[in-house]
């Protein structure tokens, strides 16, 4: 018997016209094959029975399993694409990344300002800042605030650090789709760690800049090609609400820890393709990359390429400068 559970997949396609369901074949990049499982009729029963009538990003728990659907009008009809979530978040030392960027990434744990990730759907951008916060809160532990829809990594819980101490987490969805005042009001819970899924409104990545430079140590990510693109847009999503242009490109060139571009390659087990770009995260020294970003005149390709090389030979990352 073929069930939903017992088969291995990432994303599920179910075109409703016809009532096929369609997996990644697992042997190439892309491609598809037809999916026919016993318990088909039940599966797609509890999509339709969780939908909503309005938000078409939605949790959908079957068999005890976790899924994200996203739900689309096409010219044939209604679609459904459906990820699979893990059932435990995945320790970020596993998931292929440079070393040398791990190891950086881990020394900012006590830090403050924002991590962003950037790329494409399906680059597996929350899994990296979901894994990277669940390694803080069982390091340090603190309280950690989640706004996701849905909830993608199963981050809720208590934390027994290493340090001691604990952690907790407690995952939320936007109330009424507002992601600003969610994220206002996260705030006003006092967390250490601030995780937005998604920067999807002007008004999130207001707020956002702003938890940045108020003490918290914020993850996120953003759809976009590149680096620069990453901070490009995410000026234009702030400055798209009531503040300026100039004042967004001033927080974040005061709030950024380090952007880091990713995407998915290889067949079966993709591993991540980096490209990175760090502030220092001592703001009371002089920092390059923070006076470049301040200006909004973003040319940081040479910047990138020198980082990246001396993170590789495992050089400071800021040198002083006399």
């Amino acid at each position: 018997m073929t069930t939903i559970k017992d088969t291995k997949f990432s994303d599920i396609y179910i075109t409703e016209e016809d009532m096929k369901a369609y997996i990644p074949d697992a042997r190439t990049h892309n491609a598809l094959i037809e999916f026919n499982p016993d318990d088909f009729d039940a599966f797609y029963s509890a999509i339709k029975k969780e939908y909503d009538g309005k938000d078409p990003s939605y949790p959908v728990v079957y068999e005890g399993v976790n899924f994200r659907a996203e739900r689309s009008i096409t010219s044939q009809g209604v679609l459904y694409c459906l990820r699979r979530m893990p059932e435990v978040v995945p320790p970020i030392k596993a998931l292929g990344y440079p070393q040398e960027l791990v190891s950086y990434l881990l020394s900012l744990r006590r830090s403050s300002g924002l991590i962003l990730c950037a790329g494409s759907t399906g680059s597996g951008k929350t899994t990296f800042i979901s894994s990277l916060l669940k390694e803080y809160l069982m390091e340090e532990g603190g309280f950690a605030y989640t706004i996701e829809n849905p909830a993608e990594q199963p981050l809720s819980g208590i934390y027994h650090a290493r340090n001691g101490g604990l952690g907790i987490c407690r995952q939320t969805m936007p109330q009424n789709n507002d992601w600003g005042a969610s994220l206002k009001s996260a705030l006003r819970s006092a967390p250490r760690y601030i995780m937005v899924g998604e920067i999807r409104t002007p008004d999130a990545a207001d707020e956002l800049l702003r938890a940045s430079v108020s003490g918290h140590l914020v993850f996120s990510t953003i759809h976009a090609n590149n680096v620069t693109d990453a901070l490009n847009s995410l000026v234009k999503y702030a400055s798209a609400s009531d503040m300026s242009e100039e004042l967004a490109y001033d927080m974040l060139s005061r709030g950024l820890l380090g952007v880091i571009h990713q995407t998915l390659i290889g067949k079966g087990v993709k591993k991540p393709s980096v490209q990175f770009l760090m502030a220092n995260p001592n703001t009371t020294k002089g920092d390059q990359v923070r006076g470049i970003i301040k200006t909004g005149n973003l040319n940081l390709a040479t910047t990138i390429e020198q980082q990246m090389i001396r993170m590789a030979r495992n050089q400071d990352l800021f040198p002083e400068i006399d």
